[in-house]
């Protein structure tokens, strides 16, 4: 049987090997593509050990956005707001703000609310694109339906939830207890007091109906 040249023999030998290159880089261009896949997947999110107790939650939420810097990306409410971060299967963190209530604007039960789009309006322009400085209270880091509960520092200096309030967007919240539970009524009744946003003109049957039962007394609101 007659060999064939080594020339040939060669030439036989280079083209497997470069075939097999080809395809060694092949596969590693698909397995990096799979890689950046599952780090931006949902997946992945799921895939995350996330904590079981309520314990457990709160010192994973400090460790991941107690004052830590974020961009907010969407203004859903006055005093709602999405952050730039993922939060178990969600893209983006929605964070109420601690110790205030803004009328809503898009709660199928209540409607618009008198000065809502206002409210939203005002907290759009001071955050949407823009960095915030979160802080959360210890003894509790979630609302009921599972929103970060938070201050939010704007690149002012100032709190978002304080000037919602001294501008006469937002209500004072003291359904719950929080670090400025005494503090935030006296800012709101400020605002009362010099007939900021909402106050001249709101009729008591605009209010929030928590207030109207907490406060049915409130200064001066027929």
């Amino acid at each position: 049987m007659t060999k064939p040249p080594l020339a040939e023999k060669n030439k036989t030998v280079y083209a497997m090997s470069r075939r097999r290159r080809t395809g060694i880089i092949v596969l590693c261009l698909l397995l990096a593509a799979l890689f950046i896949w599952l780090d931006h997947s949902p997946i992945r999110r799921k895939w995350q050990r996330q904590p079981k107790s309520e314990e457990q939650r709160k010192a994973y939420d400090f460790e991941k956005y107690h004052d830590k810097t974020f961009t907010v990306v969407k203004v859903v409410d006055g005093d709602t707001i999405d952050i730039d971060i993922p939060d178990g299967q969600y893209n983006h963190t929605r964070i109420r703000l601690w110790g205030i209530d803004t009328p809503e604007t898009k709660n199928p039960k209540l409607g618009v609310m008198y000065f809502g789009p206002q409210a939203a309006e005002f907290a759009t322009e001071l955050t949407l694109r823009k960095n915030v400085t979160v802080y959360l209270e210890e003894h509790r880091t979630r609302g009921k339906y599972g929103r970060l509960l938070a201050y939010v520092q704007l690149s002012d200096r100032r709190f978002l939830n304080e000037v919602l309030l001294t501008e006469g967007f937002a209500y004072a919240d003291l359904r719950f207890r929080h670090s400025f539970y005494n503090k935030y009524p006296q800012l709101e009744a400020s605002a009362r007091r010099q007939k900021k946003g909402l106050w001249p003109n709101l009729k008591r049957e605009q209010l929030p109906e928590w207030l109207q039962r907490e406060k049915p007394t409130l200064l001066l609101i027929k």
